[in-house]
């Protein structure tokens, strides 16, 4: 589905599929013909044994893969003290493993043929309270970043765990051309990092690729969960957030993501019925 100029996704593991063919189902059932797609558990339904055959069946399902996206088991997302703990790859004690398991999801994108892989990498420390640590964990990113690069891909770091001018000068320091961003506007209203619209005038350039998702602030930001609701009905605020993507040039993707709630087929309709509603 193209609206005026976007083609509009949806993020696989938002449907909850229980199989490709269910994925593939659900995604025609909302009128699109765009996926962004987990690529490892837990985020996929795809057979890392047979995937050739399975992107055969995307394809000829019309399937077009916008993305690829990787998450990884034992990221805790029951408050954000714990996800600071647990995600992406900065604890020490799930590198080596979160590594291999990056390099497997590239090798399945690759056969997939999507241009990017995206993920949240975790809360990356101050430079200012802990140099030695912050490179650390810039040189795992750049080290993720050669084995996309190697790949022939990109490295889409998702927005939402800092404020923008920080994952800009966190991007400067990684120092590698085939990183970029995947925007999500309502994890910078959830995590309490910032206005969406004014990290898009920062980030501009550097989006990606960009998921259509909205939240509401908590009453406690940056300690508290923010609520996600369907896409029109939070506080990003759909015109404004389409218009300001314009204004910084971008002209990619928009895929719906959807991660509460228990209708998530309806919801991604009604986020394709706002896009839709907006006239563009």
């Amino acid at each position: 589905m193209n609206i005026d100029g976007f083609e509009i996704g949806v993020c696989s593991w938002s449907l909850h599929p229980k199989d490709l063919g269910d994925l593939i189902r659900q995604t025609q059932e909302a009128g699109l013909s765009h996926i962004q797609i987990g690529l490892i558990p837990p985020l996929t339904v795809l057979d890392a044994g047979r995937v050739e055959a399975q992107a055969g069946e995307l394809k000829a399902a019309g399937i077009t893969l916008t993305g690829g996206m990787i998450g990884f088991a034992g990221e805790d997302y029951a408050t954000i003290a714990k996800i600071k703990e647990t995600g992406g790859f900065v604890p020490d004690s799930e590198w080596e493993f979160r590594c291999k398991a990056t390099a497997e999801a590239i090798r399945i994108g690759k056969v997939l043929g999507v241009p990017h892989v995206s993920a949240h990498i975790g809360f990356v420390p101050s430079p200012a309270e802990d140099r030695a640590r912050y490179e650390t964990i810039v040189g795992r990113v750049r080290a993720i970043a050669d084995l996309c690069r190697d790949a022939g891909m990109g490295l889409n770091l998702e927005t939402g765990q800092e404020p923008a001018a920080e994952l800009l000068e966190f991007l400067k320091e990684v120092e590698r051309p085939n990183v970029g961003i995947n925007f999500d506007p309502a994890n910078m209203i959830l995590y309490g990092a910032g206005d969406p619209i004014e990290a898009i005038k920062t980030l501009g350039p550097l989006i990606k690729h960009v998921h259509v998702k909205d939240g509401t602030a908590s009453a406690n930001p940056g300690v508290e969960w923010g609520a996600e609701v369907p896409f029109g009905k939070g506080e990003v605020g759909a015109m404004r957030f389409i218009s300001a993507l314009r204004a910084a040039g971008y002209k990619g993707p928009l895929c719906i993501e959807r991660e509460a709630g228990d209708q998530r087929l309806v919801d991604v309709k009604f986020a394709v019925e706002t896009l839709r509603g907006m006239s563009l």
